[in-house]
This record gives structure tokens, C-alpha cells and sequence, in this order.
């Protein structure tokens, strides 16, 4: 590896760049906060934890049918005629919501199924931007691993957001200005020259879309792994908690587990480095893996919460790598639905390790939930070790994935320049 020539202020520098990281980043606010505001508005009206829980189990459901769904159509039709429009529906939904109640329970269930549905692919699209932003591929590598930081600090002071928002006026207020907050932030980004002009390359029709590619699927199934161990974590993370009598240690273990993400992405974006993608992904799968185990061990809360910081060291890396990966094995002309899929897949992987962790729990003890995250974590790495030959084969057959079409201002009706591609050979 070699030392990077600017690191994150290089990136920050950029044109466009801080308008277009911060505008994604508030437009993601109403998604990082869906589970707490929902549950939060829907006790506040006296509905059960039950009630609560199937609301967001909804939001999430239809918030991971929605996304490649709306990717697709980014890559189709550009970003401001999707994200926008998206991001307007959204909010519509939590304002349904908090019109109606939880009386009406048909129409509560739809308001979040809208707003999950409608959630704009911001993520996405913002990683289908930055080639075209920062014209180097080192460059681009580092706004991933940048990206990857910026969430671990948006869905750290989002809850925390919320919670103010609460507690100054009430929870009905919180989703509201959550939604408008996520509004200006989407419209902040399509108005940006970066998005107005941004096309993605020419598509071979096809109805798998991205999911054609065997190697964005290899990584999708890692990643839902992956996803399974932050899942699984949070429910372990709660039983802890209870086990010594305090709910705020169950904060520290989760603000240690940011702060090793942070700590972990900070590093890893600040160098280069040598060698395929792919092979790194698996070293920092199982180092990811490693770092869960010590956690078995339910030591007293400050160790624990040493150990938290350290599980957390390579999630960052992992999640800025397999950006890379995403963007060597997407099909042409399908790079915001491919990353907008690694989103859903997380997500779902992180459902699934909520249910997986709560039985366990109950059965074995709070052990037996932290021991879901390591075989998850191990899991992840299987997949990686059994795909690695259909990984080593970035696609080959057509232009990168990462290829933009830039269209400029006094040029719409005439010719184009391809965009600079964040995707190399092996």
C-alpha cells in the first residue's frame, strides 16, 4: 500500500463534492431514523410495542422492494425525474401517518409502506456520481471509503436527532420535520449540476437488470451475512444490557461500535491500495469475522466496550471495498440499481439477524446472540471463498458499470463525453 497523495480533504475539495455528501446524507435522514420515529409516534399514540414493531417491519419490507426498484429507474431515467419525486412521495406517507394514527390500522400499515417504498435511492446515486466528480480512480476509491464513514455518522446522530425532536415538541413533530429535512436534502442533490447532467451508460435490456451479473450476486450473498451479524448484534447488544441492569450500556456498546467504523474507514480511506478488490474484501470479511468473537466472552461493560470498538474496526473498510467490487461486476448501464441491491441485501440480512439473535437469546443466553454474529460474520467469508473464481472476473464484455454519460449545459441536444469509469481490470 502506499500513502494517499490528499486523503479526504483532496475529495472534500472537489467541486460539488461537500453539497452533493451532505445533501445525501440529510435526504438518507428519514430512512436512518424510520425504526425509532415510528416506534416512538406509534407508543405515543398508544399503540403496542407489537404495533410498533410490525409498522417498521413494514417500512423496512417495502423500503427493500422499493430501493433496486428505483435504482432501475435512475439508470433508466436520470436522477432529479426519480429521486425528487421519490423523496416527496416518502415524506407524504410519514405525513399520512401522522394525520391518521394508529387507529386506523389499513391505512397506518400503507402510509409506511409508501414512505418505505418511495425511499429514494440517495445512496445509489450518489456513488453512480463521484466518477464523474472526481475524475480519478484513487480519488473515487477514497469517497467510497469517505461515504462509508459519513453513514456511521449519520445513523449516529439521526436517533439522537429524533430523540431531541421529541423531547423539545413531540414525536408526531419529529417524523414530520425528519421527512422534510430528507425532502430538501434529495432536492438539494438533483439540482446539483453533478445530477442534473449525470446519464448512466447505454443498458443491454434485460429483466434481471443488474442480478445478471454473477458476481455482483456472490457479493450480495456475502453481504447479507454480514448484514445478519449487525442484526444479530443489536438484539445481543440489548440482552447485555439487561443482564447488568443498565439500558444506557447498551448506548456505550453501540457508540463503540460506530466509533471502531469510524476509526476502522478513517484509516482505511487515508492510503491506497495494491492489489484486486476482491482478495481484500475477503481479508476484511474475516477479519470482520475475528473481531465478533471476542464478544462471546460478555466480559464486565468496559471491556465489552473496548471489544465493541474493535468489532467495529473493519466494518467501514469492508463496506468502502465492496463498493469497489459492486462497481467492477455491475452490468453497463446498471450502477444504481447494482448498489442500490448491496442496500437492500444489507438490510434484509440485518432483519433477518434480529429474528435469528431474539430466539437464540431466549434459549441460550446473551452469548448465543453474539455467537450469531460471528457465524454470520464466518459465513460472509464462506461465500466469498466458494465465489472467488466468479469474483477474480470483472465484467468484461461491455463498458464499465461506472461509465457516466456527462451532458453539459449548452450541449444537451448535441454530442456527449463519456465520463471518467471507476472500474479497472484485475
Amino acid at each position: 500500500m502506499a500513502a494517499s497523495s490528499g486523503g479526504y480533504a483532496d475529495i472534500l475539495r472537489a467541486p460539488h463534492a461537500v453539497r452533493l455528501l451532505a445533501g445525501t446524507l440529510v435526504g438518507r435522514l428519514p430512512n436512518a431514523t424510520a425504526p425509532i420515529a415510528i416506534v416512538l409516534f406509534t407508543r405515543a399514540e398508544g399503540g403496542s410495542y407489537s404495533l410498533a414493531g410490525a409498522l417498521a417491519a413494514v417500512y423496512g419490507l417495502a423500503n427493500a422492494v422499493g430501493q433496486p426498484l428505483l435504482g432501475r429507474a435512475v439508470d433508466l431515467h436520470g436522477q432529479p425525474r426519480v429521486q425528487l419525486p421519490a423523496a416527496v412521495l416518502s415524506a407524504l406517507g410519514m405525513a399520512l401517518l401522522v394525520l391518521a394514527g394508529t387507529g386506523a390500522l389499513p391505512l397506518a400499515y400503507t402510509a409506511v409502506a409508501v414512505a418505505g417504498l418511495f425511499t429514494p435511492p440517495l445512496e445509489g446515486g450518489l456513488r453512480a456520481l463521484w466518477p464523474g466528480v472526481l475524475g480519478g480512480e484513487d480519488r473515487v476509491h477514497r469517497a467510497y471509503a469517505l461515504d462509508a464513514v459519513a453513514q456511521e455518522i449519520m445513523f449516529t446522530v439521526g436517533p439522537l436527532l429524533v430523540t431531541l425532536l421529541v423531547a423539545l415538541q413531540s414525536p408526531a413533530a419529529a417524523l414530520l420535520v425528519i421527512n422534510a429535512l430528507g425532502v430538501l436534502g434529495a432536492l438539494s442533490v438533483v439540482l446539483s449540476e453533478p445530477s442534473r447532467t449525470w446519464r448512466s451508460a447505454p443498458r443491454e435490456a434485460h429483466w434481471l437488470g443488474a442480478l445478471r451479473s454473477p458476481g455482483l450476486l456472490a457479493l450480495l450473498g456475502a453481504f447479507f451475512f454480514v448484514g445478519l451479524a449487525m442484526g444479530s448484534i443489536t438484539v445481543a447488544g440489548v440482552a447485555y444490557a439487561d443482564d447488568h441492569g443498565r439500558e444506557s450500556v447498551y448506548g456505550w456498546l453501540m457508540a463503540a461500535l460506530g466509533l471502531g467504523a469510524l476509526i476502522g474507514g478513517g484509516l482505511y480511506g487515508a492510503r491506497q491500495w495494491a492489489g484486486a478488490p476482491e482478495r481484500r474484501l475477503r481479508l476484511l470479511i474475516g477479519l470482520l469475522a475475528l473481531g465478533y468473537l471476542p464478544l462471546l466472552l460478555t466480559p464486565g461493560v468496559a471491556p465489552m466496550t473496548a471489544l465493541a470498538a474493535v468489532a467495529g474496526l473493519f466494518l467501514a473498510p469492508a463496506i468502502a471495498c465492496a463498493f469497489i467490487v459492486v462497481d467492477r461486476h455491475a452490468p453497463r448501464g446498471t450502477v444504481t440499481e447494482a448498489f442500490s441491491w448491496l442496500v437492500t441485501t444489507f438490510g434484509v440480512g440485518a432483519a433477518a439477524g434480529t429474528a435469528v439473535a431474539g430466539p437464540a437469546v431466549e434459549l441460550s443466553g446473551t452469548t448465543a446472540g453474539f455467537g450469531v454474529a460471528a457465524a454470520a460474520g464466518f459465513a460472509a467469508l464462506l461465500v466469498l471463498l466458494a465465489t472467488r473464481r466468479v469474483l477474480a472476473v470483472p465484467l468484461r464484455t461491455a463498458q464499465p458499470a461506472g461509465d457516466v454519460v456527462a451532458v453539459s449545459e449548452n450541449d444537451r441536444n448535441g454530442t456527449v463525453e463519456p465520463g471518467f469509469s471507476s472500474r479497472h481490470q484485475a
